[in-house]
């Protein structure tokens, strides 16, 4: 089982980055729009996540961004006061852990934001294979990265199922053989892998 960790592992990152928008600017949506159509904000969390470029830089690059949209944020920071809304899911975090102890392999596939988003959570404990995208220098949705982490699973793709909170990330592992689950809460999320695995999760 392949599983994404922010908004599968963790509460919402949808909630949170509206929390987060609406402190700064008012406007709940502001950062989901401005990486769908700010072509400079969507370069600079490619590269981020990719780890070209690290915490700090990115956040100095979306400040000047949002600076020429009349929208001052504090810098450094703000990642981590993003991060700081997200909780675990511990229902899903049992889930995993359950499937493990029955014997099945877990990868986490994550493409991360910020140089610290896993503190306080122990990734050996909750998956066999971590694939990190800016440790890996490749993100979802490509297929690389879902056939890095099937590969160090030693589990054939059509053998895999990937949760995912983003749909699109869902069609690159779809791609392979691997089936999406699209994760919006944990009962149902939970239901479906104990269907899939024919176990109780």
């Amino acid at each position: 089982m392949l599983t994404d960790f922010g908004g599968v592992l963790t509460s919402s990152v949808f909630e949170a980055f509206g929390r987060y928008s609406a402190s700064v600017s008012g406007d709940p949506e502001l950062f989901a729009k401005l990486f769908r159509s700010d072509a400079a904000a969507g370069e600079l969390l490619v590269e981020h996540e990719c780890g070209r470029i690290d915490q700090a830089a990115f956040e100095r690059g979306i400040a000047e961004v949002l600076a020429r949209r009349g929208i001052s944020l504090s810098v450094p920071g703000f990642v981590d006061s993003f991060q700081a809304l997200l909780a675990p899911d511990e229902v899903m975090i049992g889930a995993i852990k359950a499937l493990r102890e029955v014997g099945v392999p877990v990868a986490i596939v994550s493409n991360s934001l910020g140089d610290d988003c896993y503190r306080g959570y122990d990734l050996s404990s909750l998956a066999d294979v971590c694939v990190i995208s800016a440790e890996v220098g490749v993100r979802k949705p490509s297929r690389a990265i879902y056939e890095l982490a099937c590969s160090r699973l030693g589990v054939p793709p059509a053998e895999c199922i990937m949760i995912d909170d983003l749909e699109h990330n869902l069609r690159g592992a779809e791609r392979l053989g691997i089936r999406g689950l699209h994760h919006t809460d944990a009962v149902r999320t939970v239901g479906a892998l104990a269907e899939w695995f024919g176990i109780p999760v």
